[in-house]
């Protein structure tokens, strides 16, 4: 008899805990999924800053060479974002902070993200002196 009402609690027991797997399955797939989303976010926002730096890059080596001007190197950047700049949006290209002896480029926009509403920006910027010819 002991048995029986042991047996019986047992599968009043194992019956109480349907679904408990299906629901744990549940919420670990949401975490699974959340550091998934999180990485590729990551990695969505590092892309675009080295897409930024590698056209302010491009724009101060186009704008330092003798007889360039800043206006060439904002023209390079804004050319190499066209072309590689898609994780970057509404990409703005300046030269601000440049001056006869200097070339400073700066790139800013926005990152492409996965969450609505989320807004990551990106400002990558180069510098170096512009080339000058000099007599010995």
């Amino acid at each position: 008899m002991r048995a029986r009402m042991r047996a019986r609690g047992a599968l009043a027991r194992l019956r109480d805990d349907r679904g408990q797997a299906s629901t744990e399955l549940a919420v670990l797939a949401l975490v699974v999924l959340m550091l998934v989303f999180t990485a590729i976010q990551v990695g969505l926002y590092f892309h675009a800053r080295k897409v930024a730096q590698s056209a302010a890059r491009q724009g101060v080596e186009a704008g330092r060479r003798i007889g360039a001007s800043a206006g060439d190197g904002v023209a390079q950047a804004e050319v190499f974002i066209r072309r590689f700049g898609n994780s970057v949006h509404g990409a703005q290209v300046s030269s601000a902070g440049s001056s006869a002896a200097r070339i400073r480029i700066t790139v800013t926009g926005t990152v492409a993200t996965l969450v609505p509403g989320l807004n990551l920006d990106v400002s990558q910027y180069a510098e170096a002196p512009n080339e000058r010819w000099t007599n010995p």
